[in-house]
């Protein structure tokens, strides 16, 4: 098994929307780093423990996935921009 998570197209499209760049991350439990277009490190998001809008639609479909992804966006309401929240909602939701 990889030790990284395997970023999928839907996450670099939506940074790439945000004029970031991911790449997978070797911090501890997180996903994915987030970089400025520099280089710069930005932050580390998603805890590898739990699914993201992507991993849940291959688990389960997108029907289920939608449901999911309603219920985060409830339960996370808004963050700060440029936040760590913000970036993962953004990127893996």
């Amino acid at each position: 098994m990889n030790k990284y998570y395997k970023i999928t197209k839907y996450s670099y499209d939506r940074a790439k929307e945000l004029g970031v760049n991911i790449k997978p991350s070797k911090k501890g439990n997180y996903k994915i780093d987030v970089f400025d277009k520099t280089g710069g490190y930005i932050t580390s998001i998603g805890h590898r423990q739990y699914l993201d809008y992507p991993s849940m639609i291959k688990k389960n479909g997108k029907n289920y996935a939608d449901n999911r992804r309603e219920l985060f966006y409830k339960r996370h309401k808004i963050y700060p921009k440029y936040s760590r929240g913000w970036y993962s909602s953004y990127i893996l939701w």
